[in-house]
């Protein structure tokens, strides 16, 4: 039952997911797939998104692979049009692409900081913008962001990261207010440590460095960590909701080691 004015969400629901090649993306995409959304899997790999997308149809389900480069508007706009043309109105965006560079910020070079900007926070605005004003006509829609625990926990040598995820939580809290009445909601998903591919070719020198300065500062408490998978639930539950109620964001952590049950004294 939905609330006063708003009707329930049409039977056939389909999706776009940025970044389907592996990680939260593709997770997310198998995880609605099964839930009977027809789904366009994006992401430069379009050769892992067509793997993925034929395992999909072979279980039953309705897939697409889709050219998707977040950093090329052109390339937005068009896997936009061919997911539509191919699926129908897209009711669903997750904007999950990026990839992961690091470095302390006063050691980066300026190009490579400014392209973590460009893949996580325009690239995120140039999927918004491309796929909302055609939800705000429908009057419906679920565009979801996947932001990161970094914003309440910035980390030494993510700087470029941490500022382009607080970027794309100014522009959910904006999209918030500007779609407030038309019937489209935005979401905020925010992942804490989750074992995906990004960041596996980093520097393994660097990496060590920047864990040590995490440690330091009290920001590596275990070595626990999420599936993908684990985030794609949260996605689902967001985008299950009813209409008429807005969850605007949701926090997925990992969970320490299990404790030993304590002996009876």
């Amino acid at each position: 039952m939905t609330r006063m004015g708003f009707a329930p969400h049409p039977e056939r629901r389909p999706v776009l997911v940025a970044g389907a090649s592996s990680g939260i993306g593709e997770a997310t995409a198998k995880a609605l797939a099964e839930l009977g959304h027809p789904v366009a899997l994006g992401a430069r790999r379009v050769e892992k998104c067509a793997e993925t997308a034929a395992a999909i149809v072979d279980a039953g389900g309705e897939a697409i692979a889709v050219a998707l480069d977040v950093t090329d508007n052109d390339s937005v706009v068009a896997a936009y049009d061919e997911a539509t043309k191919a699926l129908g109105d897209i009711e669903i965006v997750v904007s999950g692409a990026g990839d992961l560079q690091i470095g302390r910020a006063h050691e980066m070079d300026v190009d490579e900081w400014a392209a973590q900007i460009d893949v996580h926070l325009v690239g995120a605005y140039r999927l918004y913008r491309a796929a909302v004003p055609s939800m705000i006509e429908r009057r419906r829609g679920d565009f979801v962001f996947i932001s990161s625990d970094v914003v309440s926990h910035p980390r030494p040598w993510s700087s470029a990261y941490v500022a382009a995820k607080y970027g794309v939580e100014g522009l959910a809290a904006t999209a918030h207010m500007e779609l407030e009445g038309t019937g489209v909601r935005a979401g905020l998903v925010r992942p804490g440590q989750t074992l995906t591919g990004m960041g596996m070719n980093l520097d393994q020198k660097a990496t060590e460095a920047m864990l040590n300065d995490w440690i330091a500062f009290g920001l590596a408490r275990h070595g626990n960590f999420m599936r993908p998978e684990n985030l794609a639930h949260a996605v689902v539950s967001m985008i299950t909701l009813p209409p008429g109620a807005h969850m605007k964001a949701v926090d997925v952590e990992a969970e320490g080691k299990l404790a030993r049950p304590k002996e009876n004294s």
